[in-house]
């Protein structure tokens, strides 16, 4: 949910509000308020998580982090992406915040009080800022919107996903049933 636009929002404003549960960001100087997520949310964050964490590793393409995590860090812009996929620097894993400003991927997880600022003002800042590809998860409607920067609509996902972050590796492949089954148990 969106805060009244009174205030312009910096992201120092939003790292000096109370840790009480809720997750602050700030998209050009706009805040957003959103309550800790849910359970199924929770858990298909994670199953990407590991789904892309192997790729990643075996292929050496950078490392994959999870909410909550302060990127794109600038004075009106903080966001924190469910999960993402950040490159390796020189070869290695990064170690700071600092270092993780370029991401590779972005994924939000939709839920009813993210879908706005996912579908909308997350999807322009993450084009603005040319990540290579931004995936909206949809666990009820199982599927995945995939967003690059140069598109106007989503391509939509209901069977497979396909992710080639370097020209020279191969694909990784998520079926996309066997996600949603092992994300909902159902």
């Amino acid at each position: 949910m969106a805060m009244p636009a009174t205030t312009i929002w910096t992201a120092d404003m939003v790292r000096a509000l109370p840790d009480d549960g809720n997750r602050y960001e700030v998209i050009d100087g706009e805040l957003f308020v959103t309550p800790s997520p849910a359970l199924l949310h929770q858990r298909a964050a994670f199953a990407l998580g590991v789904l892309l964490s192997g790729y990643v590793k075996t292929h050496a393409v950078g490392d994959v982090l999870l909410a909550p995590a302060d990127v794109l860090s600038a004075k009106h812009v903080m966001v924190q992406p469910d999960v993402f996929v950040v490159p390796w620097i020189e070869g290695r894993k990064p170690v700071s915040w600092e270092e993780t400003g370029r991401l590779l991927l972005a994924v939000e997880i939709l839920s009813p009080s993210t879908a706005r600022a996912d579908r909308h003002v997350k999807r322009r800042l993450y084009q603005r800022e040319r990540v290579p590809e931004y995936w909206i998860v949809d666990v009820d409607a199982r599927l995945v919107e995939r967003w690059r920067p140069e598109d106007e609509r989503p391509e939509i996902l209901a069977e497979q996903l396909e992710w080639k972050p370097e020209p020279g590796a191969p694909p990784l492949v998520i079926g996309l049933p066997a996600y949603f089954r092992d994300v909902t148990g159902a």
